[in-house]
């Protein structure tokens, strides 16, 4: 769900800030120190190579994904195609793997989908060529995530950046607040924008996975990145009182009637971002980068009326959490694997960032080759958050509980949202939810 909205990931921002030019249509690759296998020796050694690739992207994100394509083609003469997957991506692949005729490579909108299709003998593990170039451009965190039983299988290709608050500038001034930068200035500001006569903060409760990414922000700060994967993982219980210290903290911004615009569980995403920019009905909404398409569609503009800051410290660690989506090969061809390497190496990705509408999650992919302003700044939070990032926990758990509409995390989080009071008995849900659910 949320990464059907992350498919519109910063793509309104070339006419919404006003620095973002047009990425040229004939960018070239430039040369880097790894280049893909297949190609070295100077030749195009994949001429006549047909490759297949699969992903949900349409429109404007499908046109600059195929000008990555074309640099790989126009370096290796490897022939490539594009198919949509559409939303669901496992509906789409479901039944050309059962058919024996899946796409070469596939991109997975969420490592969940890396230890399903690995289970099924449905990817193929990557060769030491492209494990080497993954070495060289990602942090150990990012492999792990494209691996199963320790096999690496995928590329993390594209991220969607989510410790972010948005704020209309307007309501600030009239407060006359500063962007907070720890989580006890949040409150502060808060309370100082409600006695303004304006609610702080609209929520979309109404989408769970809102609610979701609001915890693991927290969460990810208060506990630490260790704790965070071992939650992740269900290796400690939802009871636990690394929990309880997160939920007190959203407490402290739910748990106050003026600091929330009205009808926040009925509230879908992205209405919560018009409250903020079209109705002037509150002050900030906690979400991704792709909060900037909404809000342009409110008629904000970005950098102006529509700003944001980093999600503040409510612990020890600034909280980054990315979604993203990941790359495998679905059959064993010397194209997939090249295809692989040129999408996990600094050149693929630099290609890439020249566009709009794209952030990289590899290390050595310079901030410097975004388009535009806003880009380039969350490029270097990425970076800088170095081996504190984390991905987007609920999107790693199975989807029963971290993932589905009306169940688990999501109902429970909405539950806790109308009642902030009762930390104890959501844990005891969450708990619960993830026992059924890592069964």
């Amino acid at each position: 769900m949320r990464n059907a909205r992350a498919a519109a990931i910063l793509a309104g921002l070339a006419v919404a800030v006003a620095a973002c030019g047009n990425a040229p249509t004939n960018t070239q690759p430039q040369p880097s120190g790894s280049a893909p296998a297949a190609t070295t020796g100077g030749g195009k050694t994949l001429e006549g190579t047909k490759i297949e690739v699969a992903a949900k992207w349409t429109g404007e994100e499908q046109k600059n994904f195929e000008q990555v394509l074309k640099a790989f083609t126009d370096k290796t003469g490897a022939q490539v195609t594009y198919a949509s997957t559409g939303e669901d991506t496992g509906a789409y692949l479901g039944p050309r793997i059962q058919g024996n005729n899946p796409p070469d490579v596939a991109i997975l909108p969420q490592p969940g989908l890396v230890q399903q299709y690995a289970k099924q003998n449905a990817l193929k593990p990557l060769t030491p060529e492209v494990t080497k170039e993954i070495d060289a451009n990602y942090t150990p965190y990012w492999k792990e995530l494209g691996s199963a039983d320790g096999q690496p299988y995928g590329v993390l290709i594209k991220a969607a950046h989510k410790s972010l608050i948005w704020y209309r500038s307007q309501a600030f001034e009239d407060a006359g607040v500063q962007p907070p930068t720890n989580w006890d200035e949040l409150i502060k500001a808060s309370q100082t924008i409600a006695d303004s006569g304006t609610p702080p903060f609209a929520f979309c409760g109404g989408s769970g996975w809102t609610l979701t990414d609001l915890f693991e922000n927290v969460y990810l700060s208060t506990a630490g990145p260790e704790n965070y994967d071992k939650l992740s993982k269900h290796e400690i219980p939802w009871t636990d009182p690394t929990v309880t210290t997160a939920l007190e903290k959203i407490a402290q911004i739910t748990g106050k009637k003026e600091f929330v615009a009205d009808g926040a569980l009925q509230t879908v995403f992205p209405d919560c971002v018009t409250q903020v920019y079209g109705q002037d009905k509150a002050a900030m909404v906690i979400e991704a980068d792709f909060v900037a398409v909404s809000a342009v569609q409110a008629g904000a503009k970005v950098g102006e009326e529509a700003k944001y800051f980093p999600f503040p410290k409510a612990g020890d660690t600034a909280p980054v959490v990315l979604g993203g989506d990941v790359a495998v090969a679905m059959k064993d061809s010397p194209g997939a694997m090249a295809l692989l390497q040129f999408l996990a190496s600094q050149e693929g990705g630099q290609i890439w960032a020249k566009l709009p509408g794209y952030l990289s999650p590899n290390k050595n992919v310079s901030p410097d080759n975004y388009p535009d302003p806003l880009t380039k700044a969350l490029g270097q939070t990425i970076i800088s958050a170095g081996d504190a990032v984390r991905y987007d926990m609920s999107d790693l758990a199975p989807s029963a509980f971290g993932g589905t509409d009306g169940k688990g995390e999501w109902k429970v989080l909405q539950d806790f949202l109308r009642n902030p009071s009762d930390i104890k008995g959501a844990q005891t849900k969450l708990e619960d939810e993830a026992k059924k659910a890592w069964k």
